[in-house]
């Protein structure tokens, strides 16, 4: 039940922020102090930020009403979460500097993966 209710509180996070990534590439980035520049940079915002989101939020929903989805997003979110806290760490190690919104991104990102990880091992 606890995994069911993660994914569903999780296909919700990853809807939201999809939908204002897909409808407001521009605003959502700049809220990050991020600018989506070059010939290209709306358009990779839009899918990478905005099309992934809604298309883990799928997979997380289908987890929340499918028993046989549950896992497979649970590991989804944990690998997706994870990578960002490589990618995250790497930063840090390489001493790059960012606003505290992206230091609060990182750490809800670590803890939505110690909670995925901690969900797939209770499930196995």
């Amino acid at each position: 039940m606890i995994n069911r209710v993660f994914l569903a509180l999780t296909a919700l996070m990853f809807f939201a922020f999809g939908l204002w990534s897909i409808t407001d590439p521009v605003g959502m980035t700049a809220q990050l102090g991020v600018e989506a520049g070059g010939v290209s940079g709306v358009f990779e915002m839009r899918g990478v930020f905005g099309g992934v989101s809604l298309g883990a939020a799928a997979l997380c929903a289908l987890g929340a009403l499918q028993h046989r989805f549950e896992f497979p997003a649970l590991c989804f979110i944990g690998a997706y979460m994870g990578g960002y806290v490589i990618g995250r760490g790497a930063s840090f190690i390489s001493g790059d500097t960012a606003l505290a919104s992206n230091w609060y991104f990182a750490g809800f990102e670590a803890v939505m993966c110690l909670i995925a990880v901690f969900l797939i091992v209770r499930t196995k």
